[in-house]
């Protein structure tokens, strides 16, 4: 006897390998949903997973790969985010959406939850941001990022799709399903005092930034997905809402290595900046998470000195370079 056809939901995560998106995928694989991984190279599927997981490697940026890789999805998580991509976010998700704009056979318009930055907004006009500022992008990056969500809430008003945008701060830590560490700043910064390099900030170090763990910022693209019904439409912004000085936060991870080790602490200090710091740099920036808790009940719950005692574990345990990634010898700017 033929087996029936699995009618469970598609669900397609893009940039499943990712430190987001691996944690991401691991906590869908619990669920009662087809899943479809998606990264640039193959990795093994979540263990004892619920789902019907399919792992898949993809060039999304060839157009028959990116259809093929979310045709029949109920849903789609976008979580790309190389800065040095070009416009790798607005190419993928145009793609997305003309594929699933093209589908004849669903009930209701998929949902599509991209995971944005709040560094979209370009010079934050205040300290606090709660999603209702003016954007005005000033990098390639952050306009790559806003062009992308630009298409996906135009394409959600007219019906085509369910539309979300998280947009998220400063994330750090490593994915407990893949062990890998991120690259942003914070991290490298967890990288050199491991490798017992000096800690430099190109300011004094009492520039803000709200610092968001992985496990917590997975969670928020969860609750996201959610709830696409009642957020579509618009971008959310989700943090922690406590700002915290990067000289601060350096200086922490300074001590929690110095502990782990045995060794002196690194030393943390300013340096002259290699170029002009832009006004984006040297401005303040914390995440009002109230809308988005609102609509979904969702809360950071990993305290800082947590994360980062678990990120320093990490960078020190003994774990493939590959997945440490390389440490950067010159000057890393947290925007």
């Amino acid at each position: 006897m033929p087996t029936p056809p699995d009618r469970r939901p598609l669900v397609v995560v893009l940039g499943a390998t990712g430190t987001i998106g691996s944690v991401v995928a691991a906590s869908l694989a619990a669920r009662p949903v087809r899943l479809r991984l998606v990264g640039r190279q193959p990795a093994p599927p979540p263990p004892g997973a619920r789902a019907a997981v399919e792992v898949r490697a993809a060039d999304l940026t060839d157009p028959d790969q990116l259809r093929s890789t979310v045709d029949g999805a109920g849903a789609v998580v976008h979580l790309l985010a190389d800065p040095r991509a070009g416009d790798l976010n607005a190419r993928v998700m145009a793609g997305v959406l003309d594929t699933l704009s093209a589908r004849s056979d669903r009930s209701a318009p998929p949902a599509v939850l991209y995971a944005g930055t709040v560094t979209q907004v370009g010079v934050p006009p205040r300290a606090l941001l709660d999603g209702t500022e003016t954007d005005r992008p000033d990098t390639a990056f952050q306009r790559d990022k806003h062009t992308a969500e630009r298409a996906l809430l135009r394409a959600s008003a007219q019906g085509a799709v369910r539309g979300v945008s998280v947009r998220l701060p400063t994330v750090y830590g490593h994915s407990h399903a893949n062990g890998r560490l991120d690259s942003g700043a914070l991290t490298a910064m967890i990288r050199r005092a491991v490798a017992g390099d000096p800690l430099t900030m190109w300011h004094d170090g009492t520039v803000r930034r709200d610092l968001l763990h992985v496990r917590d910022a997975a969670a928020a693209l969860l609750a996201a997905l959610d709830h696409a019904g009642a957020l579509a439409g618009r971008h959310w912004l989700a943090g922690t809402g406590t700002g915290t000085p990067l000289g601060d936060a350096f200086r922490t991870v300074a001590h929690i290595v110095a502990t782990r080790t045995g060794r002196p602490p690194v030393p943390v200090g300013s340096v002259p900046p290699p170029r002009p710091l832009s006004t984006a740099e040297l401005t303040s920036t914390t995440v009002d998470p109230a809308a988005f808790h609102r609509h979904t009940g969702w809360t950071a719950q990993v305290p800082l000195h947590d994360g980062l005692e678990w990120t320093v574990t990490a960078a020190l345990s003994p774990t493939p370079a590959s997945r440490l990634g390389r440490v950067s010898k010159s000057v890393t700017a947290i925007r």
